[in-house]
C-alpha cells in the first residue's frame, strides 16, 4: 500500500432524523389530555476539516464511507429526541472538495478550514405541533427526515514553499533529500518519484525553515494530460517559488531545451504560473566534464550544483531561503475563511416528465416525504402545507390545467385549480 494519496473519493452520509411521535396525555383526574407527542432529533452532519496532522488521503483508499449519528425519536409527555452525533473528518491541507460533476465546493487550503459535507435530516415533528383550534386532537406526527448523502472527489494539492520541476531523472529526489530530511526513493532511471515528497529545510544562519516539494518529472504534453501530467502539476500550483532544475547530463535534451519545455507545460496547465518567483539550476554538475559544461546564462541558469558532491548547495539552500522570506513578506498570511455549504434554499421549480408536471424544492419535497399521507387530517396538513409555501401559484403560472397529472416526491395527484 502507497504511504501517499493526493486523489480519493468520500461518500458522505448525514445521520437521518428522528421520528415525531403520537401521544395524548394520559392522567389521572385529566377527562381529555390533549396530544404531548414530542419532536424527533436531528440527524448529525459530516463536516470535513483541514488538519495539520494529516498528510495524505490515505485513510479513505480502502474505507470511504463516512456516516454521522441518527437523531432519536421522540416520545410522550414532550419528550424530544436526542440529536445525531457530527461527524468530524480530518483532510490534509491543500485538500480540493469537487462534486460528482467535477464542480470545486470547496478549497481547505488553512487548517481548520470546514466544509459542511452532507447535513443531517430534519427530526420529525411530534403531533403536539399540530394542535390547532380546528385540529383539537391530531393523530398524526412527521416521520425524519433522511441525511444528505453523495460522493465526492477529494484531490491534494502540496502546500509547499519550494516546488522542484524537472524532468524524470533530473535530480530533484537527490535534491531534496540532500538538503532536508526526506528520503525519497532514489534510482538512476525514470520515473522513479511517481508520488511526491515534502521536506522541511533549515537554514544555519537564523535558522530559519522553509518547506521544499519533490515533485514528479513532467513530461512533454503533461499539460495535455499526458501519462500523469495533470495529477503531477497541480502540486506546483500552490508553492511560492519554483525551482527549475536542468539535467546537465542528460543524452536527450539539451539545458536550452528541457527548460523551455517545462516553462512552457507550466505556461499550457496555468499561466499564472511563470509570474511566480523562479529560481533555474543546472543539476549533476559533477558528472559533466568541466569543458563540456554549459554555460548557465545559456539557459537562463544561476547556479549548476551537484547534490551527490554538495557543489554550490550551501549556496542553494540560501538562495532559496532569501526568496521564500521575500515571497513570504509580500504575500500575506493566508486567510482562514470558513467555507460553508448552503444546501437548497427550498426555492419551488415546476418541470415536465412527458405528461406530468413534477415540482422539486426542498420544502416541498420534504413537506411530502416526512408525512402520513394516509392519514385524512395529514394529507390535509400536507395540503395547506403546499399552498401555503407558493406550490399552487408555481404550477398555475408554469401553466398546469385542470385534471393535469403531478408529481411531489412520492406524492401523484390531479391538479386542481384554486
Amino acid at each position: 500500500m502507497p504511504g501517499f494519496v493526493d486523489e480519493a473519493q468520500v461518500h458522505v452520509r448525514g445521520g437521518n432524523g428522528g421520528a415525531g411521535a403520537v401521544s395524548f396525555r394520559r392522567e389521572a383526574h385529566v377527562a381529555k389530555g390533549g396530544p404531548d407527542g414530542g419532536d424527533g432529533g436531528a440527524g448529525g452532519d459530516v463536516h470535513l476539516v483541514a488538519s495539520n496532522q494529516v498528510a495524505s488521503l490515505l485513510a479513505f483508499e480502502d474505507h470511504p464511507h463516512r456516516r454521522a449519528g441518527d437523531g432519536t425519536h421522540g416520545g410522550g409527555k414532550r419528550r424530544h429526541g436526542r440529536r445525531g452525533t457530527d461527524l468530524v473528518v480530518a483532510v490534509p491541507e491543500g485538500t480540493v472538495v469537487r462534486s460528482a460533476e467535477g464542480d470545486v465546493l470547496a478549497d481547505l487550503a488553512v487548517s481548520g478550514d470546514r466544509f459542511l459535507a452532507a447535513a443531517g435530516g430534519r427530526g420529525g415533528r411530534g403531533n403536539a405541533r399540530f394542535l390547532t383550534n380546528r385540529l383539537r386532537a391530531p393523530a398524526f406526527a412527521e416521520q425524519g427526515e433522511l441525511g444528505e448523502e453523495r460522493w465526492l472527489d477529494l484531490e491534494l494539492e502540496l502546500m509547499a514553499d519550494v516546488a522542484v520541476v524537472g524532468f524524470p531523472n533530473a535530480g530533484k529526489s537527490t535534491l531534496v533529500a540532500a538538503v532536508s530530511a526526506a528520503r525519497p526513493k532514489i534510482a538512476d532511471y525514470p520515473f522513479t518519484t511517481l508520488q511526491p515528497h515534502l521536506g522541511v529545510v533549515e537554514t544555519d544562519g537564523d535558522r530559519s525553515q522553509f518547506v521544499i516539494a519533490d515533485i514528479p518529472g513532467l513530461v512533454e504534453g503533461a499539460a495535455e494530460g499526458r501519462g500523469l501530467g495533470h495529477r503531477f502539476l497541480r502540486h506546483v500550483q500552490r508553492a511560492r517559488i519554483l525551482l527549475v532544475l536542468a539535467d546537465l547530463a542528460s543524452g536527450e535534451l539539451d539545458p536550452p531545451e528541457q527548460v523551455s519545455v517545462l516553462l512552457d507545460e507550466l505556461r499550457q496547465f496555468r499561466p499564472e504560473l511563470l509570474g511566480r518567483p523562479r529560481l533555474v539550476v543546472g543539476s549533476k554538475v559533477d558528472a559533466v566534464p568541466v569543458a563540456e559544461r554549459p554555460e548557465p546564462a545559456g539557459y537562463g541558469g544561476e547556479l549548476e550544483i551537484s547534490a551527490v558532491t554538495g557543489e554550490h548547495m550551501a549556496e542553494l539552500v540560501q538562495r532559496l531561503a532569501a526568496m521564500v522570506s521575500e515571497a513570504r513578506a509580500a504575500t500575506p498570511a493566508p486567510r482562514r475563511s470558513v467555507v460553508t455549504h448552503r444546501p437548497d434554499s427550498g426555492g419551488i421549480e415546476v418541470g415536465r416528465d412527458g405528461t406530468t408536471w413534477v415540482v422539486s424544492g426542498r420544502e416541498a419535497v420534504r413537506a411530502v416525504a416526512v408525512s402520513d399521507l394516509t392519514d385524512p387530517d395529514a394529507l390535509a396538513h400536507v395540503q395547506r402545507r403546499l399552498k401555503r409555501i407558493g406550490v399552487d401559484r408555481a404550477l398555475a403560472r408554469a401553466g398546469a390545467r385542470e385534471g393535469d397529472s403531478v408529481r411531489i416526491g412520492d406524492l401523484a395527484f390531479s391538479y386542481e385549480d384554486g
